[in-house]
């Protein structure tokens, strides 16, 4: 698979144009030609319709008009530094909310903490761990599903206006949570940096003690 572009390459103007411009269509998902053939697309289009773009940056996959995905690889994850800098680009550039994609495994795992601490503290991005391309597929289709739920049905929108869905499927990615403790976290702190920074009292009030160490264990490492 291609590597990213160069930072020479990498034109925050023409970028900002693009994520502006883009139009997904309901219950289609936007993908980088450099995942044609993959084993994540072979995945992906079994369940949602897949569209092919040239030229998205660092952006991988646009499950809806307001959120792009970056997916870091096990060898990006070993060489994170390189990323920074654009990854702090795309942060300035984009007009969507941004969600990133981690491969953390037993190779790369050691390097996950220092990634996810950059991007949930630093940048602000919601980081999701995954272990390869086929469970990253799985997600990003509920994505596109979520978000096709909130587009076609206002009431369901103003429902959860107050809760972001791509935080609640990273809360929910830790484990030992269901979807209901990972809702009532994120109703009660409202953000990933408010989460890490909750004591085990604060989260034991509302998950419980048990919760409360899936919780600390998870972000502590």
């Amino acid at each position: 698979m291609e590597s990213a572009e160069n930072d020479d390459d990498f034109d925050l103007s023409s970028l900002v144009e693009k994520t502006c411009n883009l139009n997904v269509p309901i219950g289609h998902i936007i993908v980088s030609q450099k995942w044609r053939n993959s084993e994540l697309h072979q995945r992906l289009k079994s369940d949602v319709l897949v569209l092919f773009e040239d030229n998205l940056g660092m952006v991988d996959f646009y499950p809806s008009s307001r959120l792009g995905v970056v997916y870091i690889t096990e060898p990006d994850l070993l060489t994170f530094s390189g990323h920074k800098k654009k990854l702090a680009k795309l942060r300035k550039a984009n007009r969507v909310q941004v969600i990133v994609l981690a491969e953390k495994t037993s190779t790369s795992g050691q390097y996950y903490p220092e990634v996810q601490k950059f991007c949930l503290m630093d940048l602000g991005f919601t980081i999701i761990p995954v272990p390869g391309q086929n469970e990253a597929a799985s997600i990003l289709a509920q994505m596109v599903v979520s978000e096709n739920q909130m587009t076609a049905n206002p009431f369901l929108r103003k429902k959860i206006c107050h809760v972001d869905e791509a935080l609640l499927v990273t809360i929910k990615s830790i484990p030992g949570l269901g979807g209901i403790k990972a809702r009532a976290l994120l109703e009660k702190f409202g953000s990933i940096e408010n989460l890490c920074r909750a004591s085990s009292q604060e989260l034991s009030v509302v998950i419980g003690k048990v919760g409360a160490e899936h919780v600390k264990n998870f972000f502590d490492k």
